[in-house]
């Protein structure tokens, strides 16, 4: 009975850390943009972004800092590091899908941006408006990929009255 009992507290105990680890809280801890592009579809819940638990961050940061000086040690990049390019990127997102003029009505879709690669997520009326939105954003000087996310939610009509 000792042992059981013994056992029993041992595994409580162990389940602290975990519970603990999900009350801690999340930040941009690598300060990596996340905008949002559009907000035509009012009821697409909001991306998660790039928020990180203090250590989720530290789990990351050796991968980040390879990842991002790859590029200049091979040559790809003028930048000594690939997330410098982020918050130059980002603006020319924005401006680019604001100047198409097609998605502000039928989406709303948010951008995260690591690395010259960006992350599109959120929601679009059709599989083409996803397909036009990740072949505009790939079009963009000094994006490496684009990470298309989106879902489709068809746009419904309004209920009568």
């Amino acid at each position: 009975m000792r042992r059981l009992l013994w056992s029993v507290a041992i595994a409580a105990l162990g389940g602290l850390p975990v519970a603990a680890a999900a009350d801690e809280s999340r930040r941009n801890v690598f300060d990596d943009p996340f905008v949002q592009l559009t907000r035509g579809l009012g009821a697409c819940p909001v991306p998660v972004g790039p928020l990180l638990t203090e250590a989720e961050a530290r789990a990351q940061a050796h991968g980040r800092i390879e990842r991002g000086t790859s590029c200049y040690r091979a040559g790809r990049c003028r930048l000594p590091n690939s997330y410098l390019y982020d918050k130059e990127i980002m603006p020319r997102v924005q401006k680019a899908v604001e100047a198409d003029g097609r998605f502000e009505r039928t989406t709303s879709v948010w951008a995260t941006g690591q690395r010259r690669w960006l992350w599109l997520q959120g929601c679009v009326s059709t599989a083409d408006e996803s397909q036009a939105l990740e072949t505009l954003v790939r079009a963009i000087d000094d994006v490496e990929g684009v990470v298309n996310e989106l879902v489709v939610a068809p746009v419904l009509p309004s209920p009568s009255r």
